[in-house]
C-alpha cells in the first residue's frame, strides 16, 4: 500500500470516526430548582443559570449540593434575579458521561418562562470540566459560561474551538494542587488560536477551594448577565404559573 493511500485511509478513519461517533446516551438527572421571589407575580421571561457541582457532591441526595456554590447560597436565603437549575451527577459518572443536558433543558423550557437568549452555564472543579464540555456539545445554547478551576480532557481538546463564539470568564488558582492551572491555560491558548472570547482571571496563591467566588464576587454575575444571544429569535412560550 502506498504512503498516499495509507494516509488517506488514516485520515478518513479518524475524521469519520470523530464526526460520526456514537452519541451519548440520554439521561434524566435530579436537580434543585430556584425561582426568583417575584416569579409568580411577573409574566416576563427570566435568565437561566445552570450550575454544575464538583466531584464530592455526586450521588442521589440533592442535599449534598447545598454544601457550597449556588445551591448553598439559595439554601442560606440569598435572592437572585435569575432562575437556577442545579442538576446532580450520579455516582460513577461524570458530566461528560451522558447527555443529561438536552432532556433537562427541554423540560425546564417547557415548564418555566426562560429567556433563551440568556442561558448561562457555570461549574466548579469537576463542574468546571463539565461546563466546558457541555458548552462544546451545545455551543448554540449558551450566552456565556463561567468555569471555575476546570479543564478539558485530551480527547475533547480538538473541539475547544466550538467555543470560539461563546463569551467565557474562567477562574483558576495559581496554587491549585488538585487541578493545576495549566489545565485552564491550555484551553486559553487553544481559544486564542481560533480567536475565541475568553477572559482568564488567575487567582494568585489560591488553591482549589475557590467556591467563595459565588458568594463574594458579584462582578461574576454582573458580567454573565450582560451577555446575550440577542440575535437569536425568542421562541419560548411557557405559560405563567
Amino acid at each position: 500500500m502506498s504512503t498516499r493511500i495509507y494516509l488517506f485511509l488514516l485520515f478518513t478513519f479518524y475524521f469519520c470516526g470523530y464526526i460520526y461517533s456514537q452519541p451519548k446516551p440520554k439521561a434524566n438527572y435530579n436537580y434543585l430548582l430556584y425561582l426568583p421571589k417575584d416569579y409568580s407575580e411577573q409574566t416576563k421571561n427570566y435568565p437561566l443559570v445552570i450550575y454544575l457541582h464538583g466531584g464530592s457532591q455526586k450521588g442521589n441526595d440533592l442535599n449534598k449540593l447545598k454544601e457550597y456554590g449556588l445551591p448553598y447560597l439559595v439554601d442560606q436565603g440569598n435572592d437572585f434575579d435569575f432562575i437556577i437549575v442545579s442538576p446532580q451527577c450520579p455516582d460513577n459518572k461524570y458530566w461528560s458521561s451522558e447527555d443529561w443536558f438536552e432532556p433537562l433543558y427541554t423540560k425546564i423550557l417547557a415548564e418555566y418562562r426562560i429567556d433563551i437568549n440568556r442561558v448561562y452555564l457555570t461549574g466548579i472543579s469537576m463542574g468546571g470540566y463539565g461546563t466546558y464540555i457541555v458548552a462544546m456539545d451545545y455551543p448554540d445554547k449558551f450566552a456565556a459560561i463561567v468555569p471555575l478551576c476546570g479543564g478539558c480532557n485530551d480527547s475533547d481538546m480538538p473541539r475547544v474551538c466550538n467555543l470560539k463564539d461563546t463569551p467565557i470568564w474562567t477562574f483558576h488558582g495559581t496554587a491549585d494542587d488538585k487541578i493545576p492551572i495549566s489545565e485552564t491555560e491550555r484551553i486559553v491558548d487553544a481559544l486564542s488560536e481560533c480567536k475565541g472570547e475568553i477572559k482568564f482571571t488567575k487567582l494568585k496563591g489560591e488553591g482549589h477551594g475557590i467556591q467563595y467566588l459565588y458568594e463574594k464576587y458579584p462582578q461574576m454575575y454582573e458580567w454573565m448577565l450582560k451577555q446575550s444571544r440577542s440575535d437569536k429569535p425568542q421562541i419560548n412560550a411557557a405559560s405563567s404559573d
